[in-house]
């Protein structure tokens, strides 16, 4: 583990300054548990303080209105290349983005004005031809701290306020770390840490210690459980049966670790093939997993009887329903999300029932972006860079409004937070903060 006081600072310069000056990229805790990176109130408005949101479920009680033509820009400047979200706490936005062509970093903006306050390099950073190049993870705010995971599986806090390296741990040096698993070795890590009350949890380590728990405050090493090739995915914690839970989708399955423990509850096999990316999907008892590269999509039904965990098949539907690397979203019963693989600019928004799997309903036209549920609405960023909102029933689609205020490769999903929507493109760096009220 290493230690230290101070981050360095990364000037803007005054080219990127003038161009800001005009104008990226759940089931709730049971009572009484304290989660590390959550919902705080800012000016009346919620946060968005890590990958898929306060309860990593890809929803906000903070809602849009429908707005008619294109939506306000509050401010627009240009990032390195990335395929991570925004997080929001505490009137920041961050963001994990290429550095200097060389280095990722964690970038800290004024979330108002999009000034930068702070950057600091974390780790070398990804050039690649398929995919595109820099980090694919998002930071996760906690308190005063941020946590971001590199490419290559470094694990990194830093102090909210000026970017200072708190702690770090490599995980491919000090865990036998898997940067030459299959899929990470091509793409690097794509998976956001975790904060779980006093914890950060991460998935990466060799034989024996796949999964870590560290503490939040001084990187102190609490458990270290499991022998499973990680993915690409990042893991969703949950509440199921009163028991908290982080469930992680591994190239073995779906596989649920015990927070505070280590220990295994329970694991449901499911197919692995190249990639997979996105997260496990949870509806009450239901864990829904999908994935790209012909693998397609399934659900399983969580049991517990006495202090014996078991899985129960719903449904599978192989080859069909792929969620490439988008994580669908669960609301009321049923599941929204972007149905394809390498459909780009065609690729669907479709409505499934969770308990079946049987499609409800679907409407052209988004590609591989990203979706999030803002109240009762859902808010889509399709991948050429438009921004739809439409309602989230199974009754039909019904779209409310939409813009273009980005153009692109847009593969991320937008992030809602204090009364804005934060989001980005993922090659020749854009980012923009909009009004939503």
């Amino acid at each position: 583990m290493r230690f230290a006081m101070a981050g360095r600072k990364l000037g803007l310069g005054a080219a990127v300054a003038a161009f800001f000056v005009t104008a990226s990229m759940g089931i709730a805790a049971p009572e009484g548990a304290k989660r590390g990176a959550g919902a705080v109130a800012h000016g009346g408005s919620a946060e968005w303080p890590q990958y898929r949101g306060p309860e990593s479920d890809g929803s906000t009680a903070e809602t849009v209105k429908p707005w008619s033509g294109e939506l306000k820009v509050l401010w627009k400047i240009p990032v390195g290349d990335a395929f991570g979200s925004f997080a929001v706490a505490g009137g920041k936005a961050y963001l994990f983005a290429e550095h200097e062509s060389e280095k990722e970093a964690c970038f800290a903006y004024d979330a108002a004005r999009g000034k930068q306050l702070w950057a600091t390099d974390v780790d070398k950073t990804i050039h690649e031809g398929s995919g595109g190049n820099g980090p694919r993870s998002t930071p996760t705010i906690s308190g005063d701290r941020v946590y971001v995971l590199s490419t290559y599986l470094k694990l990194t806090c830093l102090n909210a306020a000026d970017g200072a390296v708190v702690w770090s741990h490599d995980l491919q040096s000090e865990f036998k770390g898997q940067n030459n698993t299959d899929g990470i070795a091509a793409w690097g890590n794509a998976a956001s840490p975790i904060v779980e009350g006093d914890r950060v949890i991460v998935a990466g380590g060799g034989s024996g210690e796949t999964y870590l728990a560290f503490d939040k405050t001084d990187g102190k090493l609490l458990w270290k459980s499991g022998n499973d090739k990680i993915t690409h995915a990042s893991p969703t914690p949950a509440t199921i049966h009163g028991q908290r839970q982080i469930v992680f989708f591994m190239q073995s399955g779906l596989v649920s670790i015990d927070p505070q423990s280590g220990k295994e509850l329970w694991r449901q096999k499911f197919k692995f093939s190249v990639s997979t990316a996105a997260s496990p999907v949870i509806g009450g008892d239901i864990v829904y997993c999908s994935a790209g590269y012909g693998v397609g999509a399934g659900a399983f039904r969580v049991e517990k009887s006495g202090e014996k965990w078991s899985t129960k098949v719903l449904w599978q539907t192989p080859k069909e329903n792929q969620n490439h690397w988008t994580t669908a979203l669960y609301h009321d019963g049923y599941l929204y999300g972007l149905y394809g693989f390498k459909e780009f600019k065609t690729e669907p928004l479709k409505c499934l029932d969770i308990k079946t799997g049987k499609p409800v309903w679907s409407k052209e036209g988004f590609g591989q972006g990203g979706l999030i549920l803002a109240g009762g609405n859902i808010l889509i960023q399709g991948d050429q860079g438009q921004l739809v909102l439409a309602e989230a029933t199974s009754k039909g689609y019904h779209e409310l409004a939409q813009a273009k205020p980005l153009s692109g490769k847009a593969w991320q999903m937008p992030v809602l937070a204090e009364g804005k929507i934060f989001t980005r493109t993922s090659d020749h760096g854009q980012a923009v903060c909009l009004e939503a009220k």
